[in-house]
């Protein structure tokens, strides 16, 4: 089996969400089928303790929950990293009850034709996720990448929910490759105590990571991206995934402007850097480069990125083997 993968990693976002609803089985499963290196869940907690596949912990976008009267009472408003929010949050659920529900489109208006796969899925597990990239790894003969995403991590954890510990679990003997990435600093850093997983901070264009709000530290995103910082990144984290604006920023009305040195300053600091999120909806792209997400790729690869995460993985594979 053909361990090697070559860069840029294609990173399938949530699987293949252009094609099928996000964070399902068939999403993932498609993402292999068209050649995705990895597959990205993002990870939340149920009651009783399972990791699931959800974008949010508030899943009333992404499941058909409003059409459970079983549920009705269980909808409430809470604050979830500073954000109020109103709706059914997975760790008010049992893994038993999650799997009464299926999921549903998350932007119907700019993907109607996922909507045609409402009703049909079921909300994954963690575990189910990686028997199925053990499964397809084993099949196909190559080996398919998981890369999860801890969401809300101080949220869960002030909740007696934390994701860690259950994560590394989950992620105990499995010979797949694997990295681990988080918005938040403290638990990969705490992360980075216990695993040599490989792990990712992400980085976002506008914000700060939520503990440091928690902690009261002035930093923002954008101050992690000095060459001193990236430095201290590099001593727990083997990779950031920024914001593909922070590589190649947009002026006002939408255009591509001139690179960043963050790539350059990032693999300075031993860093590989990994950029989200790549659609081929003309909603997404830049302005000047609408109807082409090809190109898209094209200019990014173009400045020696390692890696994108890709809700069409087939396309951003497509440019790959062309480059």
């Amino acid at each position: 089996m053909n361990q090697e993968i070559k860069h840029p990693l294609i990173i399938a976002h949530r699987g293949a969400s252009g094609y099928r609803p996000e964070h399902t089985l068939a999403s993932y499963e498609l993402a292999i089928d068209l050649g995705a290196d990895y597959i990205e869940p993002d990870l939340v907690i149920t009651k009783d303790g399972i990791l699931i596949a959800r974008h949010e912990n508030e899943i009333s976008e992404t499941t058909d929950i409003a059409n459970h009267p079983e549920f009705a009472h269980l909808k409430t408003t809470k604050t979830i990293d500073g954000e109020i929010k109103t709706g059914w949050f997975t760790e008010d659920f049992t893994i038993s009850e999650i799997k009464t529900l299926t999921a549903q489109e998350r932007i119907p208006q700019l993907r109607p034709q996922n909507t045609a796969y409402n009703g049909i899925f079921t909300i994954p597990t963690f575990q189910e996720i990686i028997d199925l990239a053990k499964h397809k790894s084993q099949t196909i003969g190559r080996h398919i990448g998981i890369y999860p995403e801890t969401k809300h991590p101080s949220y869960f954890q002030a909740v007696g929910l934390p994701l860690e510990a259950t994560l590394l679990l989950n992620l105990q003997e499995i010979n797949l490759p694997i990295f681990i990435q988080s918005f938040e600093v403290s638990n990969l850093k705490e992360l980075s105590q216990k695993t040599d997983l490989p792990l990712v901070q992400l980085i976002n264009d506008i914000g700060k990571p939520y503990d440091f709000v928690i902690d009261n530290d002035p930093r923002t995103y954008a101050d992690l991206l000095s060459q001193k910082s990236l430095k201290e990144i590099a001593e727990y984290a083997q990779a950031i995934g920024v914001h593909k604006n922070l590589l190649i920023p947009r002026d006002i009305h939408g255009k591509l402007l001139s690179p960043t040195s963050l790539i350059v300053d990032a693999h300075a600091a031993n860093l590989q850097v990994h950029a989200w999120t790549f659609r081929n909806e003309d909603f997404f792209l830049p302005l000047n480069l609408q109807g082409n997400p090809q190109k898209e790729y094209e200019i990014f690869f173009s400045l020696g990125i390692d890696g994108v995460f890709s809700d069409y993985p087939d396309i951003a594979l497509t440019v790959k083997l062309n480059e």
